[in-house]
């Protein structure tokens, strides 16, 4: 451990990291239960339901790389805080909603608090491993398996608060995480890594990047109820295009860019960010697909198939600790690569898929999928984070925190187009070249891992630490 900093201090920010990542990952998936009481309660409509968790997912998204870079310019711990105080002030105004539009406001403003912890999480741990690319392979693997663990929790957690206290519990359940989190970042969180940085604030850089994420995510989620030719969805992905050329241009010509693109030229960091876009696009799409599948090919209730859906979320728990071990063992280069490979796989084992396949069937991909990504991610993130020096953690991590959020969105709309009107007759149809195209991706993912990843794992234990 570098300068001396002894293992209980590690701990103990890793710790507080996963408390970032418990909240931000049980904030996605928590709500969701509550939408029928939530109807219910503000006689809300079904696109006002649809944002309770849209609007999450937008705040959290579009804020990720505007976070990062005040993480380095502000201080990493300084960002972390107030994203946990912002997260318990948001989640407290939301239990006074009046109608579903203030709680959608809320919403989005948790999304934002999301984004103020994600990145930082990562920074405070990269600093805290300084120079022992082992350690931080084996951090990373329990920082995923706690946010894999509360993602899945999330719904049972919900539904359990629900029965209990009403749908004002998933967001009163928010408070005492904030609050041990607080505790543990003031108490364990040495000063020393809240330094701040010496770079400007590039405000004419968040403005563009903030509008172009905006209207990019903004367009993938209305997609799926506008369709593309409604003007708020092409209009949407018009100006996230012409935001996203003037946010390069502006970055290349100012001074202290908020991401400086010189960082796309180290395959350490373009390998990760490339990888993570690809594996969130497949991944999420597949989400989507099987549940219409699960739901309305094969005709099972909510219920079967969240059931249906156990070991895909259980293996990734096992699959983030292993992972962070393997890599700490044999290098994360290779892990991302048989990480690839395998959850590939399992996206081709799912390709045969019919009317009258059962739930043993799917097995197969439902380990496979998550046991490949789960190992890749820890692995993913060691390689980025050990590529930049410390002065980037930050923005780093939110680059490829961001390409994973915009690879989500995406990878719904697109996969969306692909089974047409959601029939029964469309799903089953489209079972074939969703699962085939989700296997390319992946091998492409490994490719891209073999190709630009580092070649030794020496080179990342001496990657840059800029000491």
């Amino acid at each position: 451990m570098n300068q001396g900093r002894d293992a209980a201090s590690v701990a103990r920010i890793l710790i507080a990291a996963s408390f970032a990542s418990c909240i931000v990952q049980l904030d996605l998936t928590v709500v969701n239960v509550a939408l029928p009481r939530l109807a219910e309660y503000f006689s809300a409509s079904i696109a006002g339901l649809q944002w309770v968790v849209d609007g999450y997912t937008l705040g959290f998204a579009v804020l990720l790389l505007s976070a990062g870079a005040l993480a380095d310019r502000l201080g990493a711990k300084r960002i972390f805080v107030c994203g946990f105080w912002v997260l318990a002030a948001t989640s407290l105004a939301g239990v006074f909603s009046q109608t579903i539009w203030q709680l959608n406001v809320f919403r989005i403003a948790q999304g934002i608090a999301a984004a103020l912890l994600l990145p930082t999480s990562l920074t405070l741990l990269r600093k805290s491993c300084e120079g022992d690319a082992k350690l931080l392979a084996r951090a990373l693997g329990i920082w995923a398996a706690v946010g894999g663990a509360s993602l899945a929790a999330g719904p049972v957690v919900g539904g359990a608060l629900l029965s209990a206290v009403g749908w004002r519990g998933v967001f009163l359940i928010n408070l005492p995480i904030c609050a041990v989190g607080l505790i543990v970042a003031y108490r364990g969180i040495p000063a020393q890594l809240d330094q701040a940085g010496s770079r400007r604030l590039d405000l004419k850089g968040q403005w563009l990047i903030v509008l172009a994420l905006t209207s990019l995510i903004g367009a993938a989620i209305e997609y799926r109820h506008l369709g593309w030719r409604h003007p708020l969805v092409w209009g949407g992905a018009g100006v996230a295009m012409l935001a996203s050329c003037a946010f390069v241009r502006v970055e290349r010509r100012v001074e202290s860019p908020m991401l400086p693109l010189t960082l796309f030229q180290d395959s350490r960091f373009s390998s990760p960010v490339v990888f993570g876009f690809l594996i969130n696009v497949s991944f999420s799409g597949v989400l989507f697909v099987l549940s219409l599948y699960l739901q309305k090919a094969l005709g099972y209730s909510a219920v079967h198939a969240g059931l249906a859906f156990l070991p895909l979320t259980a293996t990734f728990i096992f699959a983030n600790l292993a992972g962070g071990k393997i890599a700490a063992r044999i290098g994360p280069r290779m892990v991302m690569i048989g990480g690839g490979l395998i959850a590939g796989a399992g996206y081709a084992s799912l390709s045969w898929l019919g009317q009258a396949s059962s739930v043993w069937q799917m097995i197969p991909g439902f380990v496979l999928i998550p046991a490949g990504m789960g190992a890749a991610v820890p692995a993913m993130t060691a390689i980025l984070l050990s590529g930049v020096d410390s002065a980037s953690a930050g923005i780093a991590s939110a680059v490829l925190s961001t390409a994973r959020q915009v690879g989500s969105a995406l990878g719904v709309a697109a996969f969306g187009i692909m089974v047409g009107n959601g029939r029964s007759a469309d799903i089953l149809n489209a079972m074939k070249p969703v699962m085939l195209t989700s296997a390319a991706l992946l091998l492409a993912a490994a490719l891209t891992a073999a190709m630009l990843a580092p070649d030794r794992e020496d080179e990342l234990a001496t990657a840059r630490t800029g000491t």
